[in-house]
């Protein structure tokens, strides 16, 4: 059912949750998830927030080492306690009955209003059956409510551990154009791939053509495979007159093992030590100008 050890999340998520809230608010949680009904869940799932309040969640180091060591890449910073509550909810039902289980949850879907879903999107990485919920995680995508997105997006190893390849690359298209933070992706690099680079050089010939702002982080995803068709485009970036943009081809072709772009990153011996001694990475990239004029 659950692939990784959901007592210790759960344990971690009430104790973090008893820190944010009032003894009265923690107690009727906990009356909440004994012999409930479904419609009773329900309720509660909506009532959450007006018991709980909208506050930030505050949690020790120590609590965010123990989930990252229950559940990679499950991040809950920056988080609000209605939000946590509701996936520490989600996380009492009983997923024995795998149809029942998933139907309780698929319901909450449809009628969800926006913070009902991102906490349901939030708690992906730690619902049973994981392989169940790929066709709602690819709907989800196509939503056009940023909050929701960000959710699915952003700091979430779900997608990246479980969609296609073809939803999975529509997650990093629609990432860049609604501008959202790319380095928050997890698995970014690791789901890389030739279709989507190839798709991303579409999409920033498409805005250089109307004359539009390319995020450098973009060429993050073409290193692995830059070929004859597109290291034009590196090509472009390498000797632009943005900075940023410099950075990003010398990384790219860091990243690549065609000729040319090896090439091409000796000729800046400066940014390729500046790669080799990790003074640069995308990661300092990301803390840089977001979008670069052409």
């Amino acid at each position: 059912m659950f692939h990784y050890p959901v007592e210790k999340v759960t344990s971690v998520l009430a104790d973090i949750i008893r820190q944010n809230v009032s003894a009265d608010v923690w107690q009727w949680m906990e009356e909440r998830t004994v012999s409930f009904t479904t419609a009773q869940f329900n309720t509660a799932f909506a009532l959450l927030p007006r018991k709980t309040g909208k506050a930030i969640v505050r949690f020790t180091d120590e609590q965010d080492r123990s989930l990252q060591s229950a559940r990679p890449g499950f991040v809950i910073r920056g988080w609000t306690i209605d939000r946590l509550a509701r996936v520490w909810l989600l996380l009492q039902l009983d997923a024995s009955e795998k149809e029942s289980y998933f139907q309780t949850i698929e319901n909450l879907f449809p009628a969800a209003e926006m913070q009902e879903l991102v906490a349901l999107y939030s708690a992906l990485p730690v619902l049973a059956y994981p392989e169940m919920w790929t066709k709602r995680c690819a709907e989800g995508i196509r939503s056009n409510i940023g909050d929701v997105l960000q959710a699915i997006m952003c700091n979430n190893p779900y997608p990246s551990e479980n969609l296609s390849e073809a939803a999975w690359n529509q997650l990093v298209l629609k990432a860049f154009f609604t501008e959202k933070p790319i380095h928050q992706i997890n698995g970014l690099d690791k789901r890389c791939n030739a279709e989507l680079a190839g798709v991303l050089s579409d999409y920033a010939h498409e805005r250089w053509a109307a004359g539009r702002p390319v995020n450098p982080q973009l060429w993050r995803c073409a290193g692995k495979f830059i070929n004859e068709k597109n290291f034009p485009d590196i090509e472009r970036i390498a000797f632009s007159e943005n900075a940023v943009e410099r950075e990003a081809a010398a990384l790219a072709c860091w990243d690549s093992n065609y000729s040319p772009a090896k090439d091409l990153l000796n000729q800046n011996k400066e940014l390729k030590a500046a790669i080799e001694t990790g003074e640069l990475t995308w990661q300092t990239v990301a803390g840089k100008a977001t979008l670069v004029h052409p």
